[in-house]
């Protein structure tokens, strides 16, 4: 049996494939209690649930704690699914339908659910993210802004300030509470680039880091190039798909490192007197420290500045 679950933020409808049940409950405790006991009755394979955004959590977090194998994908690949198989129309009951389909005929692999620490201290990272990106707009309106306008801007500005060296100092603690996150933290960050708001999302955000190959966790974060070759025709490779959060925080931190990592400062630098167009070598320095860090994680070994020629 093969399970898929839209996700609104009202209602959670379920489809059962092969069998062809479907059913509808309200998303709230009362309708996640129903629904982990009929699917614990039918005994699923595997359920599939989209990305939506936040409202997906509780659905995963209580059925993953009843022991039921769950996978959460990217709408767009179940979006491109429906179409191969040509379901053009889209209601919430189809769109269950639909991830029951994809989860039987992919298999996408079921993700293992961080524990309650974990899942707060990203919460952390990630209402940091939010904040940095608001003092930005508010420094740009800040360039703009009228007399009148101005004091108010510079309180928010010192509010946002205020809030997130409050967030910093949350996340810090969280990290050393945990002696594991503590010890990857430090191996992490050992690593020119890598500083402590980076380290943290990697440590909750990408678990897999040091698990898995180089080439692995390169297509975990979506930065490993794509073949697009047809006959004689050689496309341009591209990067898409994987994990915008992480994706985004190595952006920055490559940033840094090409200016204070000797490796990536001269890779970049290399790649760019070849020829290679700045976002290019960019991408191509994310990978290299991506793949850096994983070897660092599974070696168990901290950065070691090389002595360059």
């Amino acid at each position: 049996m093969f399970v898929g679950v839209d996700v609104s933020k009202a209602t959670l409808d379920v489809a059962v494939r092969p069998s062809g049940d479907s059913w509808s409950v309200p998303n709230d405790e009362a309708g996640l209690t129903e629904l982990v006991e009929r699917l614990t009755a039918i005994g699923p394979t595997l359920v599939v649930v989209e990305a939506t955004g936040g409202y997906e959590m509780a659905l995963v977090t209580t059925v993953a704690l009843a022991r039921i194998p769950i996978a959460v994908v990217n709408p767009r690949q179940v979006r491109d699914f429906a179409k191969a198989t040509g379901r053009l129309a889209k209601t919430d009951g189809i769109d269950a339908k639909v991830m029951a389909h994809f989860a039987d005929a992919i298999r996408p692999e079921p993700r293992e659910l961080p524990d309650e620490a974990a899942q707060e201290l990203d919460a952390l990272v990630r209402r940091r993210a939010q904040l940095v990106e608001m003092l930005t707009s508010e420094r740009n309106r800040l360039i703009r802004s009228s007399k009148t306008t101005k004091p108010s801007i510079d309180i928010v500005i010192h509010t946002l300030k205020s809030q997130i060296k409050l967030l910093d100092t949350e996340i810090r603690n969280r990290v050393k509470e945990s002696p594991v996150w503590r010890e990857k933290d430090e191996l992490l960050q050992s690593a020119a680039g890598i500083g402590p708001t980076t380290s943290a999302k990697l440590l909750t955000a990408l678990p897999e880091l040091g698990k898995v190959s180089h080439k692995e966790i390169a297509a975990l974060v979506g930065v490993a190039p794509i073949n697009r070759d047809s006959g004689k025709s050689f496309g341009a490779r591209s990067c898409w798909g994987g994990r915008a959060d992480v994706r985004a925080i190595i952006y920055m931190a490559t940033l840094v490192a090409k200016r204070c990592n000797p490796i990536i400062k001269a890779f970049y630098e290399r790649l760019v007197a070849a020829g290679k167009a700045k976002k290019v070598a960019i991408v191509a320095c994310m990978r290299k420290l991506l793949v850096i860090l994983n070897a660092m994680a599974r070696d168990q070994k901290a950065w070691v500045t090389p002595e360059l020629p």
